[in-house]
């Protein structure tokens, strides 16, 4: 049994769908970040970063915070949603690039342009200059793939599984997805598994999946 501490956000997203298509019995424990329980005393000795997610394996005792490290040890642990040989490397390396780019720099663009819209031109103009360099970049990975990493096509893996939700707030970040039609297919086919549909509820509904 896995007790996820998360929210409704791409990063708390990532590891519900994970356990979703993994099929992994897991308990939710909601940390509402709008009323900054993330720095309640109990979970920041699960998470001393103050940020979801963050998951304890009762059988092992284990307890691990940062999305990327959860999803390679849970997808690791259990062998599936992976790749195998130089295409492990490619899952990792895209991983990484989500990690290190496509999430903070949408993480600003959110601020800049949601929740402080008209505070600084000179934000909204670099993150969302930002923003649709890296819709680019994956637009162009994708051409005549239909996963992030994998031989022949590709295979669906955690790489996909770490960008989906942070794409899924595309109207958030000012993006029309049908600009990046390999990035809106991918999306899509995505969009569709059952899993997905789960994981991106939890720990609570907000809205439907968007659609371009």
């Amino acid at each position: 049994m896995i007790d996820l501490y998360t929210w409704t956000t791409p990063n708390g997203r990532k590891i519900s769908i994970l356990l979703e298509e993994l099929g992994v019995p897991y308990k939710v424990h909601p940390i509402d970040i709008t009323r900054n329980e993330q720095f309640s005393p109990e979970f920041l000795k699960i998470a001393p970063n103050n940020r979801i997610p963050a998951i304890v394996e009762r059988e092992t005792g284990i307890q691990l915070m940062e999305s990327g490290a959860i999803m390679i040890y849970l997808s690791e642990k259990h062998g599936r949603f992976q790749c195998e040989g130089i295409e492990y490397w490619r899952m990792i390396e895209w991983l990484m690039w989500q990690m290190g780019g496509l999430g903070p720099m949408l993480g600003q663009t959110h601020h800049f342009l949601r929740y402080n819209k008209g505070k600084s031109s000179y934000a909204e103009k670099r993150y969302g200059d930002e923003t649709q360099r890296l819709y680019a970049v994956l637009n162009t990975h994708l051409d005549e793939r239909d996963y992030i990493a994998g031989s022949n096509g590709g295979t669906y893996t955690i790489a996909d599984m770490a960008c989906w939700p942070w794409v899924s707030r595309f109207e958030w970040q000012q993006i029309d997805l049908n600009t990046f039609p390999n990035v809106r297919d991918w999306y899509l086919q995505i969009a569709e598994r059952p899993a997905v549909q789960v994981g991106y509820s939890v720990p609570k509904f907000t809205t439907d999946i968007p659609m371009p």
